[in-house]
């Protein structure tokens, strides 16, 4: 397990470094003046076709949005199995560690989205309500594959029932892939943004997977 954690450690820095590639690409590559109000947009030709291609689906948008409460959910749900096993143990030591590294694994999922909404990489192709808004990285994508793994992860590591362990594992993989897809054709983000959550996203779990297996006796 140590070997595996070291392993996701490497790939885990080497995807960061992936979207740190990225998101200089979008700022330098065939950047044109084609996102709403005249924004700068990277990658411009591709991201300007596929947008083209796919149309704006504001129903799209308002489910995948509303669906984006999913991952909260399973936030405050960790979030409140870590609080009773506080309460009943009275000292944060003696939460599970595993438990411990989500929450901080949360938090910093939480810091890349203020961080990047704080300061814009580009907007959206369209205006949302007569507004711009941050566009790179998709935040609700970012949001699905950050947070849907560890449920995955927990529930294997925390549910003995095969049954149910392989019904989430399913459940979660088809709901990942609608919200992803959703997105990319829903028509408020461009192509690129969605490419760098997914790169985000990667790197920030395999991070908290390697920390959970090099630091957990458990696991």
């Amino acid at each position: 397990m140590k070997k595996n954690g070291k392993k996701l450690l490497i790939l885990g820095i080497a995807l960061l470094g992936m979207f740190v590639v990225w998101t200089w690409l979008i700022q330098c590559v065939d950047v044109q003046r084609a996102g709403a109000n005249g924004t700068e947009i990277g990658f411009a030709t591709f991201n300007c076709w596929f947008h083209s291609m796919t149309g704006v689906h504001m129903a799209i948008y308002m489910i995948t949005d509303w669906l984006g409460l999913v991952p909260i959910f399973v936030c405050i749900a960790f979030g409140g199995v870590g609080f009773v096993q506080l309460i009943k143990r009275k000292s944060l030591f003696k939460v599970d560690r595993d438990l411990v590294f989500l929450g901080f694994y949360y938090g910093v999922v939480i810091f890349c989205y203020l961080i990047f909404e704080m300061i814009p990489i580009n907007y959206r192709p369209i205006l949302m309500d007569g507004m711009l808004e941050a566009s790179y990285p998709s935040s609700t994508t970012l949001l699905v594959l950050s947070v849907m793994p560890t449920l995955v992860y927990q529930m294997n590591h925390r549910n003995t029932n095969l049954l149910l362990r392989r019904f989430i594992g399913l459940m979660t993989i088809i709901f990942s892939a609608f919200m992803v897809i959703g997105r990319l054709v829903a028509g408020v983000h461009w192509f690129t943004d969605i490419v760098g959550a997914v790169i985000l996203s990667a790197g920030l779990y395999c991070l908290y997977k390697a920390m959970v297996l090099l630091f957990c006796d458990n696991y």
